[in-house]
């Protein structure tokens, strides 16, 4: 999946994302295995790293059409040129460079899902298309003489808010209407502290295997510590933390003060007026971690701007003074699609 971590944010069942007892991914978890039994086209919203994508497994686990392929598509880190074959496929000789045929995600998806990742980033004259296929459940290839049926089931995600979009003529209306039949909003890890425990319990398990550490566990200190975080990049941000404090701890418990002071390093320095006239920061007296600090700051940088812009890319890549491509390669270092 596009938005996937390296353990795919889920546990190896298809039940869905980890979750405590009375968190809210519970009613939603029971909302998607009732929409899962039908056809509808479903929209689900949220926060980057929030497991957007876990959600589609399981409710394409949960459909008659499990046995058919889910594919993927990452609307925004596919080049705007090159989209619409992606999605529809082409013919040989449809283009320069055209040098064979080529299946598009739609066809590949016959008889299963399609996953269209980060949907408000398709260009208007893809919408068009993309709602025309909704509509017919025909594709027609770059190049093709006919179109060929095709029977999928849609299930788009987004980031941004698709009806700002809408009012800013950016996003199709009646797309949006097509694609909004059922949705499914993924609060994020800020709002349900008490999956925090459950999700740590997963990682510690999943990377001793990987790693091949022997940590233990979290102490009671260090979980409440954690669910004290505010987390802005969400289930993906603490799985990349605990990686990390595993990493260095190699075996045992990890305890408060480990994660505090990891906490603690990943937050930008703050530069306070001096005495002087100049600029002083506060410096921890167990010192920083810069490499993580400056990497803490561009992260925040980028937050913002996308935050600013909406979603948009294009926009938001012009507030930091870099090419788009070249936001979209941060951002997919991040392991970031939603």
């Amino acid at each position: 999946m596009s938005d996937e971590s390296p353990t795919d944010l889920s546990s190896a069942s298809t039940t869905g994302p980890i979750h405590a007892p009375g968190s809210p991914l519970a009613g939603i978890l029971a909302v998607v295995r009732r929409v899962a039994r039908t056809d509808c086209n479903v929209l689900i919203t949220g926060e980057s790293g929030t497991g957007k994508e876990v959600v589609v497994r399981a409710l394409h686990q949960w459909s008659q059409r499990r046995r058919g392929p889910l594919v993927p598509v990452n609307c925004g880190a596919i080049p705007e040129n090159l989209l619409e074959s992606e999605l529809f496929g082409h013919v040989k000789g449809a283009f320069t460079g055209a040098d064979r045929p080529r299946i598009g995600r739609f066809e590949l998806a016959h008889r299963g899902t399609v996953f269209l990742d980060e949907v408000g980033e398709l260009p208007l004259l893809l919408q068009v298309k993309l709602l025309r296929v909704i509509q017919e459940r025909r594709i027609e290839a770059l190049g093709a003489p006919a179109a060929k049926d095709v029977d999928f089931r849609l299930v788009a995600a987004t980031n941004v808010a698709l009806e700002e979009a809408v009012r800013s003529g950016d996003f199709r209306e009646d797309l949006y209407f097509r694609l909004n039949v059922i949705r499914v909003h993924l609060p994020p890890l800020r709002e349900r502290p008490m999956d925090i425990p459950p999700l740590v319990d997963h990682f510690v398990r999943v990377y001793n295997e990987r790693l091949l550490t022997e940590v233990q566990g979290f102490s009671a200190g260090a979980i409440m510590r954690l669910q004290r975080h505010n987390f802005p990049g969400n289930i993906r941000e603490l799985e990349n933390l605990i990686q990390g404090l595993m990493v260095m701890a190699g075996e045992g418990f990890i305890g408060e003060d480990e994660v505090a002071r990891r906490l603690d390093s990943r937050e930008p320095a703050v530069v306070r007026s001096g005495g002087g006239g100049g600029d002083a920061f506060d410096f921890p007296e167990h010192g920083v971690d810069l490499v993580a600090r400056l990497e803490e700051l561009e992260i925040r940088y980028i937050d913002e701007a996308l935050k600013r812009a909406e979603g948009n890319r294009t926009q938001a890549a012009r507030l930091l003074g870099l090419n788009r491509t070249t936001l979209v390669e941060k951002l997919k270092r991040r392991g970031i699609a939603s």
